[in-house]
């Protein structure tokens, strides 16, 4: 009976929540469209990320293991970068340049490492500088364990925020029961460090026993979306949920995000994970998707560049092959919109400093989306 129950409650929310976005997604014809795009760098298996230099070239990582340094039209190979645990989800994932780049040149790394006692992987995060095409100063900043040899959740995105502080997300590493509520153990987690890898004071574990003192906020399950807030200097994730309940959330200071205690999916068979979709001391989205659009990669569009979207948040979807643009009123969605439908499974989308949006997308490479004049 109790499922019985689950299952309705769940299907009442699934469909309420279809029809009320159906409804708000806006209908677009080829005039609606404010770009066209243009295919900037091509031959790409899994760009997982993208970031910019400050010559305007740019720096690509391929899930595989190799950092792409794309530069006037060609593609060469950095050296000496980290060995990678490809497997899975888990590979090369984001590239993040240090605000201050001009003046220290760090460059910011996270992976699938496979360092450590144990087989298998697990997330890392590094730090290096770049010349003639190969790394140097390598520094690994922080390496989540215990190694296991699952392929799923490995996040992995990176942020940093007004005060210089440096947010990575980890995913649960497919241990839901054990992790993402568990802070004595990585995983399921937004981690919060100074630039050179130290953990700040005011961290909200440190001082607990046993505490993993990096974290700054847990229960999340798979984060591949991290983004400074450019109006508000709040960092915004957003993560991966079972079947149904991709989630939007704004990180706080030791907050606890629910998973897998309360969520707006259910498991991929269709049985649900528990009957609850909120609970006293956790904390909602501000956003979910009701079906799954598998979330990777999120940007702020800060520029002026496509009329009317000044202020909106870009999205990839890799299960459904578009980018979504959301439009915002504060914190809420009003809006959402589906654009370079069926291209190919998004994996990354940024604002270049050019005011462009950049998209990558799996087995094609990166895109750039021109303003229509």
């Amino acid at each position: 009976m109790k499922y019985s129950i689950v299952y309705l409650y769940l299907f009442v929310v699934t469909l309420n929540y279809s029809c009320a976005q159906d409804a708000e997604n806006k209908a677009n014809t080829p005039s609606d469209i404010p770009f066209s795009e243009e295919l900037l760098v091509d031959g790409l298996q899994i760009p997982w990320a993208m970031a910019f230099l400050p010559d305007g070239s740019m720096l690509i990582t391929e899930k595989s293991g190799s950092l792409i340094h794309f530069k006037d039209g060609k593609k060469a190979t950095i050296a000496n970068t980290p060995k990678v645990y490809a497997r899975g989800q888990g590979g090369l994932m984001d590239v993040f340049l240090h605000p201050n780049y001009q003046d220290n040149g760090w460059i910011y790394i996270t992976y699938a490492s496979e360092e450590g006692n144990e087989k298998g992987g697990h997330t890392a995060l590094m730090r290096a500088r770049l010349k003639d095409n190969s790394l140097y100063d390598n520094e690994l900043l922080y390496k989540a364990s215990p190694n296991t040899t699952k392929g799923q959740h490995f996040g992995s995105r990176i942020a940093f925020d007004n005060d210089g502080y440096l947010y990575f997300s980890i995913g649960e590493r497919g241990a839901r029961d054990e992790n993402p509520q568990d802070i004595t153990r990585d995983g399921g987690k937004i981690y919060r460090l100074n630039d050179d890898g130290s953990i700040p004071e005011d961290n909200p574990f440190m001082g607990e026993e046993n505490a993993k003192t990096a974290i700054y906020s847990y229960g999340h399950r798979n984060p591949q979306g991290l983004v400074k807030n450019p109006e508000t200097g709040a960092i915004w994730d957003h993560e991966h949920g079972p079947r149904g309940g991709d989630e939007i959330n704004i990180i706080k200071k030791g907050a606890n995000y629910g998973w897998p205690i309360i969520t707006y999916g259910i498991n991929y068979s269709g049985t649900p994970i528990t009957d609850k979709t909120e609970m006293e001391g956790m904390e909602q989205p501000i956003h979910y998707w009701v079906p799954s659009i598998a979330p990777s990669g999120m940007a702020f569009v800060t520029s002026d560049k496509y009329k009317g979207w000044k202020g909106s948040l870009l999205v990839g979807s890799l299960s459904f092959q578009y980018l979504e643009r959301l439009t915002l009123d504060g914190t809420k969605v009003t809006n959402r919109e589906k654009l370079l439908e069926n291209m190919g499974r998004v994996r990354d989308v940024r604002q270049g400093p050019d005011g462009l949006i950049y998209v990558a997308i799996e087995g094609k490479g990166i895109y750039r989306l021109i303003p229509k004049s």
